[in-house]
């Protein structure tokens, strides 16, 4: 008789430790969450919480797992749409649906997964190996590949699609719920037919300016370490970037990097700095170069894409500031909003002579962060390609003609 009773109430408990861990994680980072805290912001005692799981890892695990199950099932249902652009509409549609949720108060549903790169391999590998199912769901919304070539087109777009609608949570708190159903149109309108009046149109200039990385031999000990962390966040986030871990990759001593940065929390700002002034000066130097609004664009979106593709020192990801406390977050946020606005301006300037087609220039310009700092993951997938050139084609096509063109 208690049998069904005592499962159900041994669930509830266990759900509501996981979104409690959720929230917690979304607000202050894995590393500041503690099973202690968790109890705490559901009213228990530390005891309770280590009966459902006896070790933090265990938790976060769940609440990562948690996260990734609502992704799969939101891009399972997107799938069994009738065609491309009803699976595009519909994967929107529900992350809107979610974070309208959320502002109604719901809690814990849903978890940033930028610090999975910091567990260890054996909890971390599954976690992986789930979000490459989700990427190969939405790599489906898109048909049946014909060829790799094809296979790589629908990869970068499945790509692009998820970084989007990961960085909307972000961006999304500028706007009232009442306004989601016109930006959840126009986010489609931008994701599924691209930004130029003339589809398809891609001829970006060569840009001239001292964004790319010196020479070994020309970079000095804080460049370097810069360098060093950018790359070390990047491929393991905050958390797994140790000090000890960036000095020795510079083969250097810990006290070293400690004569050029107090804190290691103050390198990330320096890393978020440098990466926004290169990024500014990247946009600085397409802006001004005389030729129609589009091509002064796309010359900035493939000297940035070529950067995160290529160069020895990528932009740093967004997912470093989880990380941040709240003042630092805040700035770096600010920040990335003023670049973002000021691609909006370069779209605005674009609708104005015809070189860009009548979007939301707002939105258009957080797709084009999200694009270009999720480059970075698409390394490897670029490499596979015979030319650079190719790569950076191939992957801003979904800002030059969209997603839902025709691969012919």
């Amino acid at each position: 008789m208690n049998g069904p009773a005592a499962t159900r109430k041994f669930g509830e408990k266990r759900e509501a430790i996981v979104h409690a861990a959720a929230v917690l994680i979304n607000e202050v980072g894995v590393q500041a969450t503690t099973l202690a805290e968790v109890a705490r912001a559901i009213g228990l005692n530390a005891t309770s919480v280590t009966y459902y799981f006896p070790r933090k890892e265990q938790l976060v695990v769940a609440v990562y797992d948690e996260t990734l199950t609502l992704m799969e099932r939101m891009a399972r249902e997107a799938l069994e749409q009738a065609e491309p652009a009803a699976r595009l509409r519909h994967f929107i549609a529900a992350h809107v649906a979610l974070r309208k949720r959320i502002r109604a108060g719901e809690r814990g549903l849903v978890t940033a997964l930028s610090e999975i790169r910091t567990l260890e391999p054996e909890v971390q590998d599954p976690l992986m190996a789930h979000y490459l199912r989700i990427v190969d769901l939405v790599r489906r919304f898109f048909g049946e590949w014909r060829d790799k070539d094809e296979r790589a087109l629908f990869s970068a777009r499945a790509h692009i699609l998820l970084e989007a609608m990961m960085w909307w949570p972000v961006w999304s708190i500028r706007y009232s719920i009442l306004d989601f159903p016109r930006i959840e149109e126009r986010l489609f309108d931008v994701l599924a037919h691209g930004l130029p009046a003339r589809r398809g149109a891609f001829d970006p200039q060569q840009l001239v300016g001292n964004w790319r990385t010196p020479e070994e031999e020309e970079a000095g000990q804080n460049e370097a370490f810069l360098r060093a962390a950018t790359v070390t966040i990047n491929e393991r986030g905050y958390r797994g970037a140790s000090v000890n871990r960036i000095a020795e990759s510079l083969n250097v001593t810990k006290g070293s990097f400690y004569h050029h940065h107090q804190a290691k929390d103050d390198l990330v700002l320096a890393c978020f700095q440098q990466s926004y002034d290169r990024l500014s000066a990247v946009q600085i130097a397409g802006r001004d170069i005389e030729t129609d609004y589009w091509i002064r664009l796309s010359s900035v979106l493939a000297e940035l894409v070529d950067v995160q593709f290529f160069d020895a020192t990528p932009l740093l990801r967004t997912t470093a500031l989880q990380a941040l406390d709240a003042e630092h977050k805040i700035d770096v946020v600010t920040r990335s909003n003023r670049l973002a606005r000021r691609f909006a301006g370069m779209l605005i300037d674009g609708i104005a002579d015809g070189s860009v087609r009548a979007i939301d220039p707002l939105v258009a310009g957080q797709v084009i962060m999200s694009t270009v700092n999720s480059a970075y993951e698409a390394r490897h997938w670029a490499a596979r390609f015979e030319r650079p050139d190719q790569a950076i084609r191939t992957y801003l096509s979904v800002m030059s003609e969209g997603m839902l063109a025709s691969s012919d």
